[in-house]
């Protein structure tokens, strides 16, 4: 096992080494001359904004949060850059070598068009040679001549403007994903039509709101937005569907302090996600419930027109305090509508097989930097949005923060407000 991890350590490393060189040499030794500023300034950040990505990614476990945060800002949002400007690149090795063409093409147009030198008529007079003679070397086939190579100029143009295009596309796509995550998640809404709903909870509004990830980057300010952006919603329910910090509740909990500000007539509820495992879940549960928030760990509550039901998330099985479905759903009423909070979407099958008929799921994040969302479609059965598997009914929202990189692109953070639907109404 130990030796699987340094191998999995090495590739990642020779990975990064074999990405960085590339961009060096595209952003860097393509477009300055030796012993430039540039030369020098960008040889130095090809060396150090890997090392803050890997702080940044290793931090959690090797400094407290107060040290993390140093390394966190620059080293994640640099991993967000590094991806748009390999894609940018990307493009722009597609159109170099027309960009290179260009002016060969010019250059042979031009040629075309200019004057053609004086060539002797038949009514010349040939003052040395028969006419014959002269006619037949005029008639010689001409050997085109090879398109001449792009000059060092012209190199030089093209691979300054890929390198700035690259660069400005990268930047206003991270910059702009920066901004969705830092003005924090906007409501959505969406209706979710259940058979046994009584009418009586026709209209009930349940406010989902999962992978917050407090930490290094998010903090105090993040979950007060969130408090406030709930509140204002005014829901029947507030549900915490996992995953909402980072860290541990002697780093975090005076960032999570927001949290007892919670209103709804139904109070406020919480399950774990993986990443309340990696800090300590125990601690957070407790601490959760003293700041108001319900914990439901494989437990059950019956509200006025449904059973609402939560289960553990799957990472603690780890420590013997995995999802009990049983323990959870067991020993209800099947005519009763059950809501079922699980963090990951993929325990959607044995919800089916406990006849939930609708499961609230975070997790995903909708794939946050596209195009992540098709790699966690390989891993989710949902990754965003309203599905339906047999009787039962999958919601995934797409989070309302970020890990890594505080950046979303193509998955927009949010808050959903899912209303209950009566078919008896």
């Amino acid at each position: 096992m130990i030796v699987l991890v340094v191998l999995g350590v090495l590739l990642v490393l020779a990975l990064l080494t074999l990405v960085h060189w590339y961009l060096w040499r595209r952003l860097v030794r393509d477009v300055s001359a030796p012993g430039g500023l540039w030369r020098r300034t960008g040889t130095v950040l090809a060396v150090v904004l890997p090392l803050l990505s890997v702080g940044a990614l290793v931090g959690g476990r090797a400094f407290p949060i107060a040290v993390e945060r140093w390394f966190a800002w620059p080293g994640y949002l640099w991993l967000a850059v590094l991806l748009y400007l390999l894609l940018a690149l990307g493009v722009g090795e597609l159109v170099r070598p027309l960009l290179l063409r260009l002016p060969a093409r010019a250059a042979r147009a031009g040629s075309a068009d200019a004057p053609a030198a004086d060539v002797p008529t038949a009514e010349d007079p040939a003052p040395d040679e028969p006419r014959v003679n002269e006619v037949a070397a005029h008639a010689a086939p001409v050997t085109p001549a090879a398109p001449a190579a792009p000059s060092p100029e012209r190199r030089l143009f093209v691979a300054r403007a890929v390198a700035i295009g690259a660069s400005g596309a990268a930047a206003a796509v991270v910059g702009t994903g920066m901004y969705g995550v830092l003005r924090g998640p906007r409501l959505k809404q969406v209706t979710v039509p259940l058979a046994k709903l009584p009418a009586g909870a026709d209209g009930y509004r349940i406010a989902v709101v999962s992978d917050i990830h407090l930490g290094p980057i998010l903090g105090r300010a993040h979950t007060q937005r969130i408090v406030d952006t709930i509140n204002a919603a005014k829901p029947d329910l507030i549900t915490i569907v996992g995953d909402l910090v980072d860290g541990t509740v002697p780093e975090l909990g005076r960032d999570a302090e927001p949290l007892a500000q919670l209103r709804a007539r139904d109070g406020a509820y919480f399950v774990t996600g993986n990443h309340e495992y990696f800090s300590g879940a125990a601690p957070w549960v407790d601490f959760v419930r003293e700041l108001g928030v319900h914990p439901l760990q494989n437990a059950r509550v019956e509200l006025g027109g449904f059973d609402l039901a939560g289960v553990n998330d799957i990472a603690g099985e780890r420590e013997g305090d995995g999802p009990d479905f049983g323990r959870a759903l067991g020993d209800r009423d099947p005519a009763r509508t059950a809501v079922l909070l699980s963090h990951q979407p993929v325990t959607i099958h044995d919800a089916v097989r406990h006849g939930v008929d609708l499961q609230l799921s975070g997790h995903t994040h909708g794939g946050q930097l596209w195009p992540g969302n098709f790699v966690a479609e390989l891993a989710n059965p949902t990754v965003a949005g309203l599905e339906r598997y047999g009787d039962t009914q999958l919601y995934v929202t797409r989070g309302a923060g970020a890990w890594g990189p505080p950046v979303r692109v193509g998955a927009p953070s949010d808050i959903t407000i899912v209303t209950l639907a009566s078919l008896r109404a």
